[in-house]
């Protein structure tokens, strides 16, 4: 009886076993384990698998899943704790879905269990087309967010992960979506290490993500999937990285076709696998044999990577008994279970912000007889979504929500008005367009008007999207902040009928609604709000829900308030924390219909040493009528730095829910690196000097109520790591 092959034996360490199994293996069945679309080896036992998978936010591209608001919606929520539900849920739909196809003998693409999410690059920029699959523009938000997804996703087993969680795309990456195969990328030390940098770190070091994906552009000259100074000098050596690193699709064939640092696929492919790519989304590493034979890469480093790749595949579970892996026992049964779609109207109920309310909202509904649902977004399931989404078994729109809520109580008129975009057509000052005139009919015959509206993934997406499309590609990248000219028109068209209008926008970027602000009275902010969409804005509008939602991003004027698309230096006016203009709505903003007082601010110690942490607390109390949800926001600024630093800096925030009357203190914790700055140089310090400490329910400046003291840190510099 032949002798159990080490990598067969369970006693032994995944390690061990990997060495083993990766020793038997010919050069060529090692090259060929480095593609996304792994084959079979079938004398060793090893299955085929496809690396592919998604899940931005839910099982995405697999047929039925429970569809969650888009990932910029979640981070409306201000929730870590529901943001790691989220993903738990998320990760066991992806379990049930794998397993269930192994049992069918399916190794396809989006049935596995590496997933390449979450997008945690910075929303520098809200031209930027995928800037909805992100958690918004601030580094400390994004990095909270991210590393809570990433644990949800991979579990929390001593021995086995759930799934394998991919941040991406690392690093310094959000558009423009056109120039993104060919763009060059140089930013300060201080932008990569205070900006584009932290949460990639947190979601490594704190989060254990044990897959990082790479992104296209090339950085200072080098493109990201072959950079030693990224994947190796930073990623591994610096942060402690123990994963393996992917390629974004088609990132390695750039590296000659595109941004042409090498001419041949064999250069390509030896260059990034030697900086630490280990997997190619794409089939260029096809032609490592051929940079083997060229001496342009040694068999030891493809050993190497494919031993990180196997890895991942045995601390998944893949080749010990399901018996012995807990989440290989999670039932089908739990995909787009009832328990998970109560989590996804749970979700899209607190990612709604209310933007602005004079007094109309909530509806009251025993006074709405008649109530006109008008706008291109209105009843679009398509819109629900965003994109890398799966397929909802019960998606509500808008108009589905409302006619659920109000039933026979009241009649609910329904006309579109017009598409997202389109022409407007007049003959002097006679509109020609019968949707306008439809709408304008029902807006005259209604109580209320509930007005949809806001974009598509037509006018927002990645490059070449066809997903939730109707017909071609999307556009990517935005050329502009404003609602489409057409809505624009349909809008105030309407708002001249003179009855009492509700503006809700359904978007995954910032839109200027300056006109809307100044005349109607209550605004909505849905996002792209998943399956439950419908359910949840009815729920908000009639106030069966007080909404908390807050934005995680800020919402500008103008477009001439932003500098250009390309340019991705920080202190010329990027996001909250260099933005010195005035917002139309800032980031973190958010209304309620209940009103919050924060009293009893403590900072201890009272006079502390630098390398020191700072306790903050605050007692919030609702002295209004509702209960709600509030969030508290904590900021830091530096008031005497000695270098450049952010204007304010988001350091706390905590999601709490209070009755009329109660109170509650809430606590925080500064840690050191929080008083910190980088300097030009890229070297983070904490100086001693003054601190202004604000704690309320949004920025201090923009927001009432915020309290806002002063705290004095002594004793010399004190220099951290990068």
């Amino acid at each position: 009886m032949s002798e159990q092959p080490a990598y067969q034996n369970l006693a032994l360490s995944f390690e061990e076993r990997v060495d083993d199994l990766v020793a038997r293996m010919t050069l060529q069945e090692k090259i060929s384990q480095t593609l996304y679309r792994a084959p079979a080896i079938e004398h060793l036992g090893i299955p085929a698998y496809n690396w592919w998978n998604e899940c931005l936010h839910g099982v995405g591209r697999a047929g039925i899943a429970t569809v969650f608001p888009q990932a910029i919606g979640m981070a409306a929520t201000w929730n870590i704790d529901l943001i790691y539900e989220i993903a738990a849920v998320i990760a066991d739909e992806g379990r049930a879905k794998h397993h269930q196809a192994l049992c069918e003998g399916n190794h396809s693409q989006y049935y596995g269990l590496t997933f390449w999410t979450p997008n945690i690059n910075i929303f520098r920029d809200p031209r930027w087309g995928r800037g909805q699959e992100t958690y918004g523009e601030c580094p400390y938000l994004t990095a909270r967010l991210g590393v809570k997804f990433v644990q949800g996703l991979q579990g929390d087993d001593p021995k086995y992960l759930k799934t394998v969680a991919t941040p991406k795309h690392y690093a310094v990456h959000s558009g423009p979506e056109h120039d993104r195969h060919h763009f060059d990328i140089d930013v300060s030390e201080r932008d990569l290490r205070d900006t584009y940098l932290p949460a990639f770190k947190a979601t490594v070091q704190e989060g254990q993500a044990y897959s990082v994906m790479s992104a296209y552009q090339r950085f200072r000259g080098e493109p990201c999937s072959s950079s030693t100074l990224l994947l190796q000098d930073i990623l591994r050596d610096e942060w402690g990285f123990a994963g393996f690193v992917v390629s974004d699709c088609g990132a390695i064939y750039d590296i000659f076709a595109h941004h042409k640092v090498v001419a041949t696929g064999e250069e390509a492919a030896a260059r990034a696998l030697s900086a630490g790519c280990e997997l190619n989304c794409g089939q260029v590493y096809d032609m490592l044999m051929g940079a083997v034979e060229q001496g342009l890469i040694e068999e030891t480093v493809i050993d190497q990577a494919v031993k990180r790749l196997f890895l991942a595949r045995f601390k998944l579970g893949m080749f010990d008994p399901p018996e012995m892996v807990p989440y290989a026992q999670i039932p089908y049964e739990v995909n787009d279970s009832p328990a998970h779609r109560d989590l996804a109207l749970r979700t899209a109920h607190e990612s709604m912000v209310l933007l602005k309310n004079d007094g109309l909202l909530p509806l009251e509904q025993s006074q709405i007889k008649t109530l006109a649902v008008i706008g291109p977004n209105a009843d679009s399931v398509e819109v629900l979504f965003g994109n890398y989404n799966g397929i909802a078994s019960q998606p509500i729109t808008p108009l589905n929500g409302l006619r659920q809520k109000l039933g026979a109580d009241a009649d609910v008129l329904y006309v579109k008005g017009c598409n997202v975009v389109g022409k407007i057509h007049a003959d002097g000052d006679r509109l020609q367009n019968e949707q306008f005139e439809a709408a304008i009919d029902i807006a005259r015959r209604a109580d209320v008007v509930v007005m949809v509206l806001g974009l598509s993934q037509a006018l927002e997406g990645e490059e070449g999207q066809k997903e939730g499309v109707e017909s071609g590609a999307s556009q990517g990248d935005r050329q502009g902040l404003d609602l489409p000219d057409v809505q624009e028109k349909l809008l105030q068209m309407i708002y001249e009928v003179g009855k009492p209008v509700v503006l809700v926008l359904m978007n995954g970027s910032v839109i200027s609604i300056n006109w809307a602000n100044e005349h109607i009275p209550a605004i909505i902010e849905a996002w792209y709000p998943g399956q439950a969409g419908g359910t949840a804005l009815a729920d908000v509008l009639f106030g069966d829900y007080n909404p908390a939602g807050r934005l995680p991003l800020t919402f500008y004027k103008s477009i001439d308030q932003l500098p250009p698309f390309a340019d991705y230096d920080m202190a010329k006016g990027r996001t909250y924390r260099y933005f010195t203009d005035e917002p139309l709505y800032p980031f973190g903003h958010g209304l309620s219909y209940t009103q919050f007082a924060y009293s009893d601010l403590r900072l201890a110690p009272a006079q502390p040493q630098l390398g020191e942490a700072v306790a903050v607390s605050v007692t919030v109390q609702n002295v209004g009528e509702r209960a709600g949800d509030e969030v508290v926001q904590l900021y830091v600024r530096d008031v005497a730095a000695s270098d450049l630093v952010p204007v304010r800096q988001l350091a706390g925030f905590a999601r709490i829910h209070l009755a009329p009357g109660a109170a509650q203190m809430v606590n925080f914790t500064l840690a050191p690196e929080q008083f910190s700055l980088v300097t030009a140089s890229g070297q983070r310090q904490i100086e001693p000097g003054v601190f202004e400490i604000a704690v309320g329910s949004g920025q201090p400046g923009y927001t009432e109520g915020v309290l806002v003291t002063q705290i004095e840190l002594g004793g010399e510099t004190l220099l951290l790591e990068p």
